[in-house]
């Protein structure tokens, strides 16, 4: 770690010889092993050093990046040149401005009682062994399991200097359930943030044997309902549902960068460009939803962002009325606002983008019981299967995968093939007429954005919502 912070030193002073207006440096280690399975048959295995520094440097209101793994100091000066030179020769119509100077100087880390890196390989087979034996009577699946470790350290000329650590057990599976009326199939991201205490923690080997059985009882018993075709029913949905949900319908339109533009070629634009803050109504008095890298044990947690500005939590929509875009430097002054710590990279090699970090439906004040207690009829979708929005994140889709018909007040034992929830962001907001006490990141994922392609680890969650009089598809 100590050679890599003084090569990223010593190219902010290359920078300020240059002239540059504002440089930075983020130097990265990455260190990732993997193994992966196809049912229950090891198919790969290894380990994955990644190391380097990415700079950024500003000049006459252009920008500039560059990149190097080789941690030398000729290369240094040559990646600061190249950015200097690419900002040097850029003509933009409107000048980045990065708004007052970000001095703050910090060390953090994700808590650790068991260090990724102590754990041997045996320890990691015999995990893996026992995950796999939970598969058990599936048609086929799929696992990657991949502890990583991150260290980070960021330096600027107007004098940050953040060091960090983020420790993840990225785990991942594609599982496919076979019975007589026919297949059904579920991706499952279980990353955990931390050490590998959190294996026990967070029950992950119960979990995945709940989720696989639910999803053999799905293929073997969920069926179509016609009642539920001929007429708008209520909904109610899990934390996971509602975590994709605020993600997808509230978390991607609030990224500046999109509201203005910058992704439209990239990754998307926004519905909210045509919106006001603090004055447009997207959904009822009942939905409010955060988005806050201070939680500890999830996967968004980061104390400072990866231009060194200090997180905190940001209210994205309350009741009901867009509030609070999420912004970096640039955009946080181009909003007039300042940044509010959404710039992430998912490595040394791409640069700082917006980027959410854990996205969440605020606790209302019902019970589970009070929600289903007033349907008379509807479905809890507990779970999904699929999902699809559009590049504005406004016409949206989700399937569900373990849901059950709900009559008279009562969640029934039928299960439901499929339900499909269809209809814009606004129009699916303004269904929520009431939201529970609880509030589960039951969730995670890693989410995509930009080109070239970043994935950051990311969280979503909430509690049970209800959506009122909502037209179901797939199920007739």
């Amino acid at each position: 770690m100590k050679h890599g912070k003084d090569i990223a030193e010593y190219c902010i002073q290359i920078g300020q010889d240059l002239g540059c207006n504002y440089v930075e440096a983020r130097y990265v280690k990455d260190l990732t092993r993997g193994l992966a399975f196809r049912n229950g048959e090891p198919v790969s295995g290894g380990f994955s050093p990644t190391e380097g520094i990415g700079v950024r440097v500003l000049v006459d209101g252009n920008m500039g990046f560059a990149t190097f793994d080789r941690l030398e100091r000729n290369l240094a000066k040559e990646s600061i040149t190249t950015a200097y030179r690419m900002a040097k020769n850029a003509k933009r119509k409107v000048p980045i401005d990065l708004g007052e100077p970000v001095v703050n100087r910090a060390k953090w880390k994700m808590a650790a009682k068991q260090p990724l890196n102590d754990v041997d390989i045996d320890t990691m087979m015999e995990f893996t062994s026992e995950l796999n034996k939970q598969m058990t009577g599936l048609a086929s699946y799929v696992v990657m399991f991949n502890p990583r470790v991150i260290d980070k350290y960021i330096v600027t000329n107007e004098g940050a200097q953040i060091e960090g650590q983020q420790s993840y057990i990225l785990l991942f599976s594609v599982l496919t359930a076979q019975a007589q009326g026919g297949s059904e199939q579920k991706f499952m991201d279980l990353t955990l943030a931390g050490g590998w205490e959190r294996i026990k923690e967070s029950n992950l080997i119960e979990n995945v044997k709940m989720e696989v059985e639910n999803l053999k009882r799905a293929a073997e018993k969920a069926k179509k309902i016609d009642e539920l075709m001929s007429q708008p029913v209520d909904m109610i949905v899990g934390p996971e549902v509602a975590g994709i949900i605020a993600h997808e319908n509230v978390g991607h339109p609030s990224e500046g960068d999109r509201i203005m533009g910058r992704e439209g070629a990239q990754a998307g634009e926004s519905f909210w460009r045509d919106l006001k803050l603090g004055e447009s109504r997207v959904g009822s008095e009942e939905v409010n939803v955060s988005e806050n890298p201070t939680i500890e044990k999830t996967s968004g947690y980061y104390l400072y962002d990866d231009e060194g500005v200090k997180s905190r939590k940001r209210e994205l929509i309350k009741n009901g009325i867009i509030n609070e875009p999420l912004l970096n430097r640039e955009f946080g002054t181009r909003f007039g606002k300042g940044s509010n710590a959404a710039a992430r990279a998912s490595a040394y090699n791409r640069e700082p983008i917006i980027r959410m970090a854990n996205t969440y439906f605020e606790p209302g004040n019902y019970s589970f019981e009070e929600l289903v207690e007033d349907v008379k009829l509807g479905v809890f979708m507990r779970s999904f299967q699929e999902w699809n929005i559009d590049d504005r994140r406004y016409q949206s889709k989700y399937t569900g995968s373990e849901a059950y018909l709900i009559k008279n007040g009562e969640v029934t034992t039928t299960m439901v093939k499929r339900p499909v929830m269809e209809t814009t962001s606004v129009g699916l907001l303004s269904a929520v007429d009431a939201v529970s006490k609880n509030l589960t990141f039951d969730f995670p994922g890693t989410c995509g954005k930009s080109d070239p392609s970043q994935g950051v680890p990311v969280y979503a969650g909430g509690g049970e919502i209800r959506f009122r009089e909502i037209r179901l598809g797939g199920v007739g």
